[in-house]
């Protein structure tokens, strides 16, 4: 599934190819994603202007002039690309939006758990899929002594509480595992237990993975494919995802896979404490 930096990746790829471009078509060609779409509803974006992209959590947001908001999620397989009209079709090309310059704004989603849908922009955040998301990690509200004080008493693994989208909006399971690891903290250890050094450290840990992916473009697991449909290359510098069994960078220990609230998780019990 992509996650906020493959998220952020798209974003700023098709922030350059949108803004300012006008929407002239819009054709549904299925309709079963996660919500079915409505084509009327996405028609309203005919004529409009796009006037900017936001992303929250894991969520697109491409605004525009009409005080409508195209609000875009890529699921697990979703793709979301701008190309030429005469470029060939993909393979369960869901949607195509034409733009005034000649190029085609295309969604696709092999197995459709993906979501698009138009909102008035004055209500976005009160939407329910956003009002109920936790401040972003690469933004102010995430520090470590907000942290340390929202966890006194609290018994949940710290794994879990970092893919909690109420704590933190966007830290998916990719980047949770590798914030750990370099922090040096065991994914199971809970929350109540990490001092404030501990969430500190935690806390830059984190910033820093999701940066260093978002300059290297994502993570390449599957499907993702960025706004112009190129692949990105922060799989060559993960520490413990998907290396179950080989030694850690850090110590040597072997990397350990279990399971924690139905996904897998990697981590060195020998350096994460």
């Amino acid at each position: 599934m992509p996650e906020l930096p493959e998220i952020e990746t798209v974003r700023r790829g098709l922030l350059p190819l949108l803004t300012g471009r006008r929407v002239l078509a819009v054709r549904v060609r299925e309709r079963r994603l996660r919500e079915p779409i409505t084509p009327s509803d996405l028609g309203r974006l005919r004529g409009a202007t796009v006037t900017g992209i936001r992303r929250r959590s894991k969520y697109l947001l491409v605004e525009t002039s009409a005080g409508l908001t195209l609000l875009v999620h890529l699921g697990m397989t979703g793709q979301l690309w701008v190309a030429d009209p005469d470029r060939p079709r993909r393979p369960h090309e869901h949607v195509v939006i034409a733009l005034d310059d000649g190029r085609e704004l295309r969604f696709a989603d092999i197995r459709r758990f993906g979501l698009m849908k138009v909102l008035d922009s004055g209500k976005v955040e009160s939407h329910r899929l956003l009002r109920g998301l936790g401040p972003e990690p690469l933004g102010d509200g995430v520090t470590g002594e907000g942290l340390f004080r929202a966890t006194r008493g609290r018994r949940k693994p710290v794994k879990n509480f970092l893919m909690d989208t109420r704590a933190i909006a966007g830290v998916g399971n990719i980047y949770a595992c590798e914030a750990l690891h370099r922090s040096g903290l065991s994914p199971r250890r809970a929350v109540r237990r990490i001092g404030r050094e501990g969430w500190e450290r935690l806390v830059a840990s984190l910033k820093q993975v999701l940066e260093e992916a978002i300059r290297a473009g994502g993570t390449t697991l599957r499907d993702f494919l960025n706004a112009e449909g190129d692949v990105g290359y922060f799989a060559v510098s993960l520490r413990v995802y998907d290396r179950k069994g080989e030694p850690c960078g850090r110590c040597g220990g072997r990397i350990r896979r279990i399971v924690q609230a139905g996904r897998g998780t990697f981590y060195c019990p020998r350096c994460q404490r």
